[in-house]
């Protein structure tokens, strides 16, 4: 049985297949909602827009890692590292499902800016990948670890009666820190300065904005 490698072409196709259904479609999970078995809480307004708007923005979160592992395995020169990274990013669409869902279930949406943020972060993830795997894995290091720090700090700003919301958040954070290790042992370097800290400058400009839009 022949296996037919992608070409440059190939790949630049699924990518704009990939960005079409993660700004406009409805990725579908592979893994089933944490949120699942949990009782849904009773939220006052005020606590039902700030979860929402949490949310969103972990949604947008999403649609930039996708983005970002796209535009890294599109040019990744090492065919395991390009496995990876769409291995990882199969891992941020279940992320991406759950935080639809939760939104729907919240009475909101996703932010109004999607496709602008998933522009944006791609062009950074095929830079990296440009670069050179080890960078590019290094960008993933870095990326998650300021993920899993903003998480974090989303855990503990939700009304604490949501539990649904809370237990997405719980195991995406866990997915997060796992790809972090993973990118870790492959290679990944740390990234000179300035560059994370204009990561997370951006990253608070993205969710500065997706939280109300």
């Amino acid at each position: 049985m022949n296996v037919r490698t992608l070409s440059p072409l190939d790949r630049l196709l699924a990518g704009v297949e990939r960005a079409l259904e993660t700004v406009a479609g409805a990725p579908e999970a592979t893994r089933p909602s944490p949120a699942g078995p949990l009782e849904e809480a009773t939220l006052d307004e005020q606590e039902r827009r700030h979860a929402a708007g949490l949310m969103r923005v972990n949604h947008t979160g999403e649609v930039c890692a996708q983005a970002l592992y796209d535009g890294q395995a599109a040019l990744a020169r090492d065919g395991g590292t390009r496995l990876h990274l769409q291995h990882a990013a199969d891992e941020e669409t279940d992320h991406l499902a759950w935080c639809a869902q939760r939104l729907r279930e919240l009475d909101s949406r996703p932010s109004l800016l999607n496709a602008l943020w998933y522009a944006g972060s791609y062009a950074i993830g095929a830079a990296a990948a440009l670069v050179g795997d080890r960078v590019s894995l290094g960008f993933v290091v870095e990326t998650e670890r300021q993920v899993e720090a903003h998480l974090e700090d989303h855990l503990q700003r939700l009304p604490p009666q949501d539990e649904r919301s809370r237990a997405v958040l719980v195991q995406m954070q866990a997915d997060e820190t796992r790809h972090a290790d993973e990118a870790k042992a492959r290679g990944g370097i740390d990234l000179p300065f300035p560059v994370p800290g204009l990561m997370h400058l951006s990253s608070l400009v993205m969710k500065s904005i997706a939280y109300r839009i």
